[in-house]
């Protein structure tokens, strides 16, 4: 439904980027790093722009004093961005709208919907922006920033961002742990279930278990999984998270494989 509402503003649809990025990080991110030839070295030239429903994984989200994730954040998640270069400033209103027409058509109306920030500019490193966030209600939704390279301005662009099953949770207002992991939610711990989702991702993909670099990013997540609940079998949970990331890009990994994978990880 969301990328049925960016089709129809015209917006062009891209592949997403490896999961394995490699470069600055490890790991992709954000769909912003689409744009880091552009607003890095001031050069002509994207790995993606358009439409991006870029899963990627972050270890940035809030925890309370238990150290569990707060509602609205996940180690994994997907990153339902705008990615795309842009000639002049009135190019961002128009994506800017744009994006409050998708938004209404997915249920939410223009009043409920604010936006708000600062036009004083950061810098990091090569990049100079603006950021403005939106928000639905009470609830933060994303943010809308307008980039540029420092030494070549002329070179801009723009990231549209939100976390999409943030937006599912503002459309829904369903409890959070409920929205994400169904019936799962009061059967085994939230910090279980956002490993086993994030593991199954990575290993989905590739990123196999190492003891540096991506691979040794599964293997932490691996090791934040419940040894009690692991014992009874993970794999229904990895299905279930599977059939979510498949959505967005088929695997390289099949599912059992992915099972496999997490129990052998763990025994060792």
């Amino acid at each position: 439904m969301l990328k049925a509402g960016f089709a129809a503003q015209g917006v062009p649809q891209a592949a997403c980027l490896p999961l394995r990025w490699g470069r600055e990080t490890e790991l992709t991110i954000s769909a912003v790093q689409a744009l880091d030839p552009l607003l890095k070295a001031g050069r002509p030239l994207t790995y993606r722009s358009g439409f991006l429903p870029q899963p990627v994984v972050r270890f940035t989200g809030r925890r309370d004093a238990s150290g569990d994730l707060q509602d609205g954040f996940l180690t994994s998640f997907v990153n339902v961005s705008r990615v795309q270069p842009i000639q002049c400033l009135d190019e961002f209103g128009t994506i800017l709208d744009g994006w409050l027409s998708v938004l209404s058509r997915l249920g939410f109306h223009a009043r409920h919907i604010s936006v708000h920030g600062k036009l004083s500019t950061w810098r990091r490193r090569q990049v100079v922006g603006i950021t403005l966030r939106f928000d639905h209600l009470d609830l933060p939704l994303g943010d809308i920033v307008l980039l540029w390279n420092a030494d070549n301005p002329e070179r801009m662009a723009v990231d549209l961002g939100t976390g999409l099953e943030r937006l599912a949770w503002a459309r829904t207002r369903l409890e959070w742990r409920d929205l994400v992991f169904g019936s799962f939610a009061s059967l085994v711990p939230v910090a279980t279930l956002d490993a086993v989702r994030t593991a199954t991702l990575l290993l989905a993909h590739g990123v196999s278990p190492a003891a540096r670099g991506a691979g040794g990013i599964t293997r932490r997540v691996i090791g934040a999984i419940d040894p009690d609940v692991a014992r009874l079998g993970v794999s229904s949970l990895v299905r279930a998270s599977y059939r979510y990331w498949r959505l967005f890009g088929e695997p390289n990994v099949p599912w059992p494989a992915v099972t496999m994978a997490i129990e052998d990880e763990l025994d060792s």
